[in-house]
């Protein structure tokens, strides 16, 4: 008998041989017919997989996230198996599930129409009510090729595996595809399915290679899952801050410089509010501003480890014949404002922030508004220390970010990256800075994941994702923990006992980049921001041309306390520039007619609720003041 060790610690005795399912049947029928995968020492497999060792074993449903892959890497076949039944000639590349979906690759020689689509979801359909069993089995190199030689993609697979690796096929009727697993057990589990879109995609994701048609969709359990979905799709779209950008006449982005995005008078004030608020409050947390060049030698990357790697992401200039590169990160040249005078360890911590704009060559496939732009301002920092003063700088670090994402009403979860495997440090030093962060995480109490291999070459991270106000989550603040790059460029300070040291640094961002926090804010709120950093503050509405001198002077009173006020002076009618400013996303309309200009009021209409309050000039000032001071939502 076999010890299978269960998710709550519980050790069932089990007859060797006997598949995951069938342990699933001996907890609950129930359990094993929602099943979809199990998760054995920690892998996911099919439930069809036998036990042969002691082991842990976790039955897999929809509800865990490698159960939602499983049952969307199965759709991601069972499309497969459609568009081979429409379209024989096509071939298959490759399909796995991803995140809130799944898509698959196909080279065809006509591109795949939205009537094209209609057609394949369709057949998917058929193909799960076959309910078909998925079949997992093995060939040697030489059959696999054989079994493929007619799909060009999977042969150069193949190729492609150590030659000691196990080459594995699914079967479900008709179809048969070369894939590692885990799947589902039979198609009809399938209960809700729908295909989203059709994009370009390059071969491996190499501009050199072929470009191939990627259909992409999603699939559940339930129809009531899959509306709420699609549903959430929708809102992501009315959301969208490329759409939004446009309509608000925030930023853009041009042909004459993709990727790098161009911002607009109202687009700027934005910005301006955040790099001002971002000024503020880094001094009041001990930060000392500084500003590095753009164009440094190519041999400052050599001596930082760029070079070795991120130079595929650089670009590169010639000036006076020298070799030079556009900075991709603002460390290096934070590392010479450092060298450039001799510290003692009373001056430590000392705090450099720096706004810096960096760029970075992307491919024109992954560009995404300002989600992923070619340049961009990281809102940097650089802490030098010492040893000793490390976890008290990486508390502070979290504590500033924190208050930082408090303000636009943001939770967050974090991760703790590890270092990757081309880390340049000593094995030690990689365990040491590993270990600091996950002791400063866990004393404070904040739950993360582990994020392995996921760090930079040069130390391991924690990094905070933001979830914004319809539940998607968004990679912003970093905190790196970096031991080598005082190193490589030999940076000291004075000990307490006269000798030299080397100084430990952290690299932190909070916003990540402006461009992309300013993207991310303008779907979290809808493109309705927060009075204090919303391009107009208030609109003043006169009802008829003879209020337009009371307006002016609303208009002059507000301007000279700060407020960033327009008037809609248009021969319009008042409800038609009360829908324009509603569309504007403007925070507060001020309709003036008659009776407000001679009882000197202001009839005071809010965004959040369209209700309307008369007012007095000074008591709505006070209103919108105390508001933009406490940056209320």
């Amino acid at each position: 008998m076999l010890n299978i060790t269960l998710k709550d610690g519980a050790v069932l005795k089990v007859e060797e041989g006997k598949t995951a399912l069938d342990v699933a049947r001996m907890l609950s029928e129930g359990l094993a017919r929602v099943a979809l995968a199990a998760e054995i020492d920690g892998e996911a497999k099919d439930l069809s997989t036998k036990l042969i060792k002691d082991c842990s074993l976790n039955i897999l449903t929809f509800d865990s996230d490698k159960g939602k892959k499983a049952l969307r890497h199965t759709a991601s076949h069972v499309l497969a198996q459609a568009v081979k039944r429409l379209y024989p000639n096509v071939r298959l590349a490759i399909g796995p599930a991803i995140e809130n979906g799944f898509y698959y690759d196909f080279d065809a020689e006509t591109a795949f129409s939205p009537e094209d689509l209609e057609a394949i979801e369709a057949e998917m359909k058929k193909i799960v009510k076959e309910n078909l069993t998925l079949e997992r089995f093995e060939l040697s190199r030489e059959e696999a090729l054989g079994r493929m030689k007619d799909e060009p993609y999977k042969v150069e697979l193949i190729r492609d595996l150590p030659v000691d690796a196990t080459i594995s096929f699914y079967r479900q009727g008709d179809f048969v595809d070369l894939c590692a697993g885990p799947h589902i057990p039979e198609t009809g589990k399938i209960k809700a399915l729908k295909l989203t879109s059709v994009t370009g995609a390059y071969w491996r994701g190499d501009s050199k290679n072929k470009m191939l048609q990627r259909i992409y969709g999603t699939a559940f359990l339930k129809n009531a899952e899959l509306e709420a979905h699609l549903a959430a799709i929708e809102e992501a779209k009315r959301r969208d801050h490329r759409k939004l950008g446009r309509e608000l006449d925030l930023f853009g982005l041009m042909d004459e410089g993709p990727g790098f995005p161009f911002f607009f008078p109202k687009g700027m004030v934005i910005r301006n509010e955040l790099e001002a608020y971002w000024r503020e409050i880094h001094k009041k947390w001990g930060y000392e501003e500084i500003r590095t060049p753009m164009i440094l030698s190519e041999e400052l990357w050599h001596r930082s480890g760029h070079w070795d790697h991120y130079q595929e992401n650089m670009y590169f200039t010639k000036i006076d014949e020298g070799d030079y590169a556009v900075k991709p990160m603002n460390c290096p040249g934070g590392m010479l404002v450092y060298k450039r005078r001799m510290y003692s360890y009373k001056d430590l911590p000392l705090r450099m922030a720096e706004l810096g704009l960096v760029h970075r060559h992307e491919l024109s496939g992954a560009l995404h508004g300002l989600m992923r732009v070619r340049c961009f301002t990281q809102d940097d920092a650089h802490i030098f220390m010492t040893p000793e003063q490390v976890s008290s700088e990486i508390n502070g670090v979290i504590e500033l970010i924190d208050s930082i994402y408090q303000v636009f009403g943001f939770k967050y979860h974090v991760e703790l990256s590890t270092c990757p495997k081309d880390f340049i440090g000593t094995e030690e030093i990689r365990e040491t800075s590993e270990n600091m962060l996950k002791q400063v995480l866990e004393d404070r109490g904040m739950e993360y994941v582990v994020n392995p291999g996921d760090g930079a070459f040069y130390g391991p991270k924690i990094d905070f994702h933001l979830e914004d106000s319809i539940g998607r989550t968004w990679q912003c603040g970093t905190i790196q923990l970096d031991y080598q790059m005082p190193e490589r460029f030999e940076l000291t300070y004075t000990g307490a006992d006269g000798e030299k040291h080397r100084p430990v640094m952290i690299h932190r961002v909070a916003f990540g980049s402006i461009e992309r926090f300013i993207g991310i804010l303008t779907e979290h709120f809808a493109g309705a921001f927060p009075v204090w950093i919303s391009p107009v503050q208030a609109k003043i509405l006169p009802i008829t041309d003879r209020n337009g001198a009371y307006a002016r002077e609303i208009c002059d009173k507000l301007k000279e306390q700060g407020i960033r006020v327009e008037i809609d002076d248009r021969n319009e009618k008042i409800g038609y520039k009360i829908r324009e400013a509603q569309l504007e996303k403007i925070p507060y309309m001020l309709v003036l007619g008659d009776k407000e200009e001679e009882g000197r009021k202001l009839a005071v209409r809010n965004r959040k609720d369209g209700k309307t309050q008369e007012m007095s000039p000074d008591a709505f000032l006070a209103l919108l003041k105390a508001e933009i001071a406490e940056k209320a939502l």
